[in-house]
């Protein structure tokens, strides 16, 4: 049985480090900066030295980075998928035959490029929500699309959608375990048979899950119109998001490190 707590994507670890204390404003722009970059290197050593550089930020976080990695779980497989999709399907010099398949030089070079890329990519969102809370996250997320207010976007309600979403993963996966272990102590099997028969033998499982994620949602209605929430309009914060020179130090340290990362790879 797959543990799916081990999953961590969408959790918050509350630690007293210098990534946790950025403002998170800062905290996403640098995300989408690094996002950014990853999409703009075309080397190896690019890689390379951005997995330091994200590295560096897991260990200021002072979050052990086993459960860092643990984020990297759920998309295992699609990363080998896109390995194999690439080793067989770009063409290029042949370095091994398998029957009327041949593994290439180019789709070897490819498919670890893009698997690196996706790798990256889930640390650095890992590590956004794993040292940012819901509520920073809401705040920083509704801070940041608030310039869009003059053509009508509704920064708040989108951030809180955003973040409530984010806020649920982890939730529904521990449900999702408690739903597995039940059924498996009833006699269920999800683990042998084609993939056809375990396919339907997920069905137990999906129904009691939209059940309760149904409930868990009214709830949550309930509850914001127990606090009288009424959206955005007119909303003041308890927190006030302040820039600190640190903030834009970190930041300033991230554009030139992508930037040249970027331009040099």
């Amino acid at each position: 049985m797959i543990i799916l707590r081990n999953i961590s994507f969408g959790q918050y670890i509350p630690r007293d480090s210098f990534i946790h204390n950025l403002d998170p404003r800062i905290k996403i722009i640098i995300c989408l900066t690094v996002i950014i970059s990853l999409f703009l290197i075309t080397n190896f050593w690019g890689y390379f030295i951005l997995g330091v550089f994200i590295m560096i930020g897991i260990i200021t976080s002072r979050v052990h980075p086993k459960f860092v990695l643990r984020g990297l779980r759920p998309i295992l497989y699609i990363i080998l998928f896109t390995l194999v999709i690439h080793l067989f399907m770009t063409e290029g010099e042949v370095i091994y035959r398998l029957g009327i398949f041949k593994i290439t030089r180019e789709g070897l070079i490819k498919g670890l490029f893009i698997s690196c890329r996706l790798f990256l990519l889930i640390l650095t969102t890992s590590l956004l929500t794993l040292a940012t809370s819901p509520i920073s996250l809401t705040d920083g997320i509704e801070k940041l699309l608030a310039v869009f207010k003059f053509i009508g976007i509704p920064a708040h309600e989108i951030a809180m959608m955003m973040t409530i979403a984010l806020r649920f993963i982890p939730t529904l996966l521990e449900e999702t375990e408690k739903i597995m272990k039940a059924q498996i102590s009833r006699g269920a099997d999800f683990e042998s048979g084609n993939i056809v028969n375990r396919t339907k033998n997920l069905i137990p499982i999906l129904i009691p899950l939209f059940i309760n994620s149904f409930r868990r949602a009214d709830e949550l209605a309930i509850a914001m119109e127990a606090k009288c929430y009424r959206g955005g309009e007119g909303r003041t914060h308890y927190r006030q998001l302040k820039i600190k020179k640190a903030d834009l130090l970190t930041l300033f340290l991230t554009i030139v490190i992508t930037a040249m990362v970027s331009i040099m790879f």
